[in-house]
């Protein structure tokens, strides 16, 4: 039987295993990340993981808002683990050591708080998803009527979100005048001033004075994240640890690309993560434009369109030559007329490059998490391209096209009668909407949280209808 990952089985990898390159005993704390999943270790981490071999003073402490599995898993293997990247040219395995430890914070509420105040900490970047900022209809303030954001309030020395715990820490950090810098990294458009809107509105609730502090003394920045990273599976351990020699239950499974762009603002000295391939810019919002309308957006049109399908693999959705055929023109006719002037980015190249990447078939994204959550990622993915070219009287019949199949999908059948695996926030409403749909397909527009008005603009509402009415029948 094979041995554990850990500290004290390096010396069992094969050779195919990257080491860390450097002393991970030796470095230090700067670096908080809330909300630690696949994502991050594929991503953040891995940036840092490369940047720790120049500079050791950037380890990251991790926070689980919710479970402790992810610590579970970790703890054993003294937090390291392997990034494989998948392509055409084989596995690319690299060992990780950038994180130092998972707290879980239910469990205990102050360590999470005293990492973030601990002045060793510079940066916190942030994974909570779309649905962890707890914002309200607007999706521009915090949800005052959420139960969560009512409990924290109450008891703000054991929080539960994440604005929760940073107001906790900059009460500590005012003491000792600490600055702080933090950035998010979710798909959300200006991720980091939405992000700096709910902290200083959650503290201005709790104490006017610390909200003051956290606005002078708190950066918070935009960041644009770009990697493929599918669920983890048990085959996927299995032939991880089959390949390195030891067995690694924390792997990740990812692509060779990355990228990450974030808004140079940090207010407290930063990692020089562009020593390592990330990239500093003034302005973020044209980068995190082309990627949510293109990249996330077509993800988005993959998993309704091949869940339809029947499809359970986001690369089986892009080898039909329909899916993909569709993709591509909605990508150059509707949602490149949106991005304007993008300087120094090839939006050929880029738009070029993601269909190779949606179909690189050594990586099993699935359909059902590409499609979880759908009613929160369309209004930020889909929707802004459709009222563009509303507003600039351009072509929106591949939009309305996919917010048409996403109706159909909401029932929760593929075309061959096979029941869909449907995880959503809104399923309930999005189910009573979507049946009701077969009969008034413009029932389905009359979900107010997703498409806001859309269904009083006559010219989408007759291109919604229209593709509904084609889908049906053929």
């Amino acid at each position: 039987m094979k041995a554990l990952l850990s500290s004290s089985t390096l010396s069992l990898l094969n050779e195919v295993v990257k080491p860390i390159g450097y002393d991970k005993e030796q470095a230090s704390n700067g670096i908080v990340h809330i909300g630690i999943g696949a994502f991050h270790r594929a991503h953040q981490a891995v940036f840092t993981n490369d940047l720790l071999k120049l500079d050791n003073h950037w380890k990251i402490t991790a926070v689980s808002l919710r479970s402790p599995k992810i610590r579970n898993e970790m703890s054993p293997q003294n937090s390291l683990y392997t990034v494989v990247e998948r392509s055409n040219t084989g596995d690319e395995v690299s060992l990780i050591g950038a994180v130092e430890n998972v707290l879980v914070a239910p469990e205990n509420p102050q360590s999470v708080i005293d990492a973030i105040a601990n002045q060793e900490t510079k940066v916190v970047t942030l994974t909570i998803t779309e649905k962890g900022y707890c914002r309200d209809a607007s999706g521009e303030h915090i949800d005052v009527n959420s139960q969560i954001v009512k409990d924290d309030l109450l008891t703000p020395h054991s929080p539960k979100t994440f604005a929760g715990f940073i107001v906790a820490a900059c009460n500590l950090r005012r003491k000792s005048g600490d600055k702080l810098t933090i950035i998010s990294c979710d798909n959300l458009p200006s991720n980091g001033r939405i992000t700096q809107t709910i902290v200083l509105e959650f503290a201005n609730l709790l104490d006017p004075e610390l909200a003051h502090w956290i606005k002078d003394n708190v950066s918070f920045c935009n960041s644009m994240v770009d990697r493929i990273v599918p669920a983890t599976t048990a085959d996927d351990i299995a032939q991880v640890s089959e390949l390195i020699g030891v067995i690694d239950n924390c792997t990740v499974i990812t692509e060779p690309f990355k990228q990450w762009v974030i808004e140079d603002d940090f207010i407290a000295g930063r990692p020089a993560w562009e020593t390592v391939g990330a990239q500093f810019v003034e302005d973020v919002v044209p980068y995190e434009k082309m990627k949510l309308s293109l990249l996330n957006a077509g993800h988005s049109v993959l998993g309704i369109l091949g869940a339809l399908y029947g499809y359970s693999t986001i690369d089986e959705a892009a080898s039909n030559a329909d899916i993909s055929s569709f993709l591509r023109i909605y990508m150059d006719n509707e949602v490149t007329p949106t991005l304007g002037d993008l300087e120094g980015v090839n939006l050929k190249n880029y738009k070029f490059s993601l269909i190779q990447r949606f179909g690189n078939t050594y990586i099993k994204d699935q359909i059902d998490r590409i499609c979880s959550q759908s009613s929160a990622k369309i209004p930020i993915f889909i929707l802004p391209t459709i009222n563009t070219q509303l507003e600039t009287k351009g072509s929106i019949d591949h939009a309305a096209f996919i917010i048409a199949a996403f109706a159909i999908y909401s029932v929760g059948v593929n075309e061959f009668g096979t029941q869909l695996m449907i995880k959503d926030a809104m399923e309930n409403v999005l189910n009573e909407k979507a049946i009701a749909s077969r009969a008034h397909p413009k029932a389905f527009l009359e979900i107010e949280a997703i498409f806001g008005s859309l269904k009083d603009n006559t010219t989408f509402v007759e291109a919604y209808t229209k593709a509904y009415q084609n889908i049906v029948q053929n």
